[in-house]
């Protein structure tokens, strides 16, 4: 294993074949993977062009067992504007510190992905909280909800129950959408459909084996089938990145129907640092270029002091 002096040395050489100024202004903005071990943030979020979100679950459910207010008060600290997929009774919490939530989850119980719009088994269900949760944030002033396809299998817990096609699982998705979308339109809330990816089966929050909406081209063509500024895609690079891949081709084909992004570093759904194949400042590049102007929300799992881990995140990004 490297130790943290030579990870710097190793980043520099990685960045070199980048070239020319593209690979100083990454190095200049990055650093070495090491960060530091002081506990205090390293920098900020300081260039306006990011708005830097990140997710509670993977702090909540590590080993550091954050709460929403420990969590918001460390976004505070380094710039960040939200701390997302939060119950609305902690949204006060992160009022404290300053910040918003960027997006609500739905309020399903249990792993809200499994149960979702494209079986209608489910489908009045999921309809009835959401539609809660956007109450919600209509009074709070969320912006956004989060939205699932839902598993393949008639009964979500059961792949021996039988598959819904990919045609009706997206008819039944769309028109749920469109039912959430009309209520968005009056409540002012968009509900962003999230893809996952199934390939990873090592971890049930690395990947979703048997969830329908696994290919980001068929999430956005139901998006287009619904045709409603308050139905959007939750476009996460991570996901997208191991399922389809072309990611920056595909945000720009795809900017007119993304409503949010989330992040992580692939393989491992872990840190965004410069050893994991996405090129996170490349990509946050291209949202300025689109003129993207929502959120951003982190949602790595972290494998050392979360707060060493965020201000990677943010110095990675804040481009």
């Amino acid at each position: 294993m490297l130790n943290r002096q030579s990870q710097g040395r190793t980043t520099r050489r990685n960045l070199l074949r980048y070239g020319g100024s593209a690979a100083a202004a990454t190095l200049a903005s990055c650093g070495s993977d090491s960060m530091g071990d002081s506990g205090e943030p390293w920098t900020r979020a300081v260039n306006g062009r990011i708005r830097h979100s990140v997710c509670l679950w993977c702090f909540e459910t590590s080993e550091w067992a954050w709460d929403a207010e420990t969590l918001a008060g460390h976004a505070a600290s380094l710039g960040m504007k939200s701390v997302e997929l939060v119950e609305p009774r902690d949204w006060p919490a992160l009022e404290k510190h300053g910040l918003g939530c960027a997006i609500a989850g739905n309020g399903m119980p249990g792993p809200p992905f499994m149960k979702g719009l494209n079986n209608p088994r489910y489908q009045a269900e999921v309809i009835e909280v959401t539609k809660k949760t956007m109450d919600a944030c209509a009074e709070a002033g969320v912006p956004s909800v989060i939205a699932f396809n839902g598993y393949k299998w008639n009964i979500a817990e059961d792949p021996q129950s039988g598959e819904i096609s990919l045609e009706e699982g997206a008819r039944n998705t769309v028109a749920g959408l469109r039912e959430l979308a009309a209520y968005g339109e009056e409540k002012g809330v968009t509900v962003c459909l999230e893809m996952l990816n199934t390939r990873d089966d090592t971890h049930p929050m690395k990947g979703h084996p048997g969830y329908q909406g696994d290919d980001i081209d068929y999430c956005a063509d139901i998006i287009r089938e619904v045709d409603s500024p308050r139905a959007k895609l939750l476009f996460d690079i991570y996901h997208v990145q191991i399922m389809n891949g072309d990611v920056i081709r595909r945000i720009r084909e795809m900017k007119d129907l993304i409503g949010h992004f989330h992040t992580a570093g692939n393989p491992g759904r872990n840190e965004l640092h410069l050893r994991q194949e996405i090129h996170y400042p490349s990509v946050m590049e291209t949202l300025v270029e689109i003129g993207y102007e929502g959120y951003v929300g982190h949602e790595f799992i972290p494998t050392r002091d979360p707060r060493d881990s965020l201000a990677q995140a943010v110095k990675l990004c804040d481009v």
